[in-house]
């Protein structure tokens, strides 16, 4: 079996968020794969509908045999398991996951794009990432995170609040 390597954005603004991550990192490690490295944890304002409680976010290193199809619904399905509803976009959530890398693969269909068409825009999605992987290269911008998050234009402030359990 093929293992692949994913970068995974879990975040969250509804109800205990420290114990969302923690139930969505178990879920992840039980349908998902092995998470072999973590961020620490990062408190941000909301992005895009800012009237809502601040987010916390963290990037989790996944080792996984699953074809990145099958990661993403896997994902929805702790989401769902988890209480996600999608009512508004960008509004409030309890728990979201996203793909923002899986290896250097390039996928644009309708129900996945990798890598996360907006991840070089978002400090939020790049410091925690730039945290465990400032080496790692976008495979369509052909920079490192490092040189992503130097480069980035995003005002919002992001705290970190702990450090990895690992």
């Amino acid at each position: 079996m093929k293992e692949f390597t994913a970068y995974i954005l879990i975040g969250g603004n509804i109800g205990d968020r420290f114990a969302n991550l923690l139930t969505a990192k178990e879920l992840i490690n039980k349908q998902c794969g092995t998470i072999i490295k973590e961020s620490s944890v990062y408190q941000t304002a909301a992005w895009g509908l800012k009237e809502q409680p601040d987010f916390l976010n963290q990037v989790l290193i996944l080792s996984t045999t699953l074809n990145p199809e099958t990661l993403m619904r896997s994902l929805l399905s702790v989401e769902e398991t988890m209480g996600r509803k999608r009512s508004i976009k960008f509004g409030p959530r309890i728990i979201d996951l996203d793909i923002l890398l899986i290896n250097d693969f390039l996928i644009e269909s309708e129900f996945l794009t990798v890598p996360h068409p907006a991840l070089q825009q978002r400090k939020f999605a790049l410091i925690p990432l730039h945290e465990v992987a400032p080496d790692l290269l976008h495979p369509v911008e052909h920079k490192t995170i490092n040189q992503l998050l130097t480069e980035c234009k995003d005002e919002l402030v992001v705290q970190k609040i702990s450090t990895p359990a690992s």
